[in-house]
């Protein structure tokens, strides 16, 4: 993430003229907190005077957190109503043109596009990650969307290799390729009081883990600092809560470790880092799961089940053990090499100055 990036300044464009209500479409409204954060930084990024329409789930939620004009992100027809009253298209954050969660939904996000661009409105992919594309029909139809498009900042450079593989070249709108990390990683920085402090985990059921492939992991964790709490910490309210419950039922957690463990809530990113800032540990599978860990300074080690995890662990310099094979023998001694120790600061303001690209993109809304 942010290696070889390019940071100079996206220029404005006489071309594009000023755009002041756009169409924010994201995975936004799911109770999910890593895109509830995606969404905050995204906000806060918008030129003055912009009047942002957001796609939602939970609208009410939205409408009262941000105090945004929302849409039905699951109606195609009330998202294109929402965009004919629009200016722009801004597709914010995440890997929202994908196939691995359904052709469907790579072609929910293709007829906004192409509608964008038949309206003769701008679109412009904000902090986007790119793939997987599996089909060779996800292929050919994201080349096509790439054409499209105005101007895109990449969240990390295999996203960006795999648009320029895919044919996409930077517009005159956009002079610089743009190639950042995460736009989460903008999120205020926070001081970390944890030493001594409990473990966190921001675990998420995956295809990896299924019965009794969770108990090396949990054999793990019991052998970290076995005097401390263990918090299990939700990121996405539909999937992750009640992980804790649900493994407990399936006896895979033993009498001790199921003695100090409990399951924490966060209704809003804040919540979350403040719970992480106060942690010895944060064991993260969940991309912005340890990125709001580290922004709140606690030291922080992965458990990745995709790419993306994997890429971020990477930059921030932190360990990673992967989900596709059986846990290293000494993985609970490199967890407690991480205990009470946090990252560089210098490597936290790194990856926050490389998220610059995605700020500079909004410019063109202006």
């Amino acid at each position: 993430m942010g290696h070889g990036a390019s940071h100079g300044p996206v220029p404005q464009s006489s071309a594009v003229p000023a755009r002041t209500k756009p169409l924010l479409v994201g995975y936004y409204g799911e109770h999910n907190l890593g895109d509830d954060a995606l969404l905050e930084v995204l906000l806060s990024q918008l030129p003055p005077g912009c009047r942002p329409c957001v796609t939602a789930r939970d609208q009410a939620q939205v409408q009262q957190r941000f105090g945004v004009t929302t849409g039905d992100r699951r109606s195609l027809p009330a998202v294109l109503a929402a965009l004919h009253c629009s200016d722009a298209l801004v597709l914010g954050g995440g890997s929202l043109l994908q196939d691995a969660t359904s052709f469907t939904s790579l072609i929910y996000y293709g007829a906004l596009i192409t509608a964008a661009r038949a309206q003769g409105k701008p679109v412009l992919l904000w902090g986007q990650g790119l793939g997987p594309l599996h089909r060779r029909r996800s292929r050919l139809l994201v080349r096509a969307l790439l054409a499209m498009t105005t101007a895109c900042s990449w969240r990390d450079p295999d996203s960006a290799a795999l648009a320029r593989r895919l044919g996409w070249r930077p517009r005159p709108a956009q002079v610089a390729e743009a190639v950042g990390s995460d736009p989460v990683w903008a999120v205020p920085a926070q001081p970390w009081h944890g030493r001594g402090g409990p473990i966190v985990l921001c675990w998420r059921p995956v295809a990896q883990l299924q019965g009794a492939a969770w108990r090396p992991w949990l054999e793990a964790l019991e052998q970290l600092a076995p005097e401390r709490e263990v918090l299990w910490l939700p990121f996405h309210g539909a999937q992750d809560r009640g992980l804790l419950a649900r493994l407990q039922r399936e006896g895979l957690l033993s009498p001790a470790l199921a003695a100090r463990s409990r399951e924490v809530t966060a209704a809003q990113p804040g919540d979350a880092i403040a719970v992480a800032a106060a942690a010895g540990l944060v064991l993260a599978m969940r991309l912005h799961g340890l990125i709001l860990a580290a922004a709140s300074g606690a030291p922080t080690a992965a458990l990745s089940y995709d790419p993306k995890v994997t890429a971020a662990a990477a930059a921030l310099g932190c360990p990673c053990a992967s989900l596709d094979q059986p846990p290293p023998p000494d993985l609970p001694a490199q967890w407690q090499a991480c205990l009470d120790r946090p990252p560089a600061s210098a490597r936290l303001q790194q990856l926050r100055i490389a998220t610059n690209p995605h700020r500079a993109l909004l410019d063109l809304l202006r």
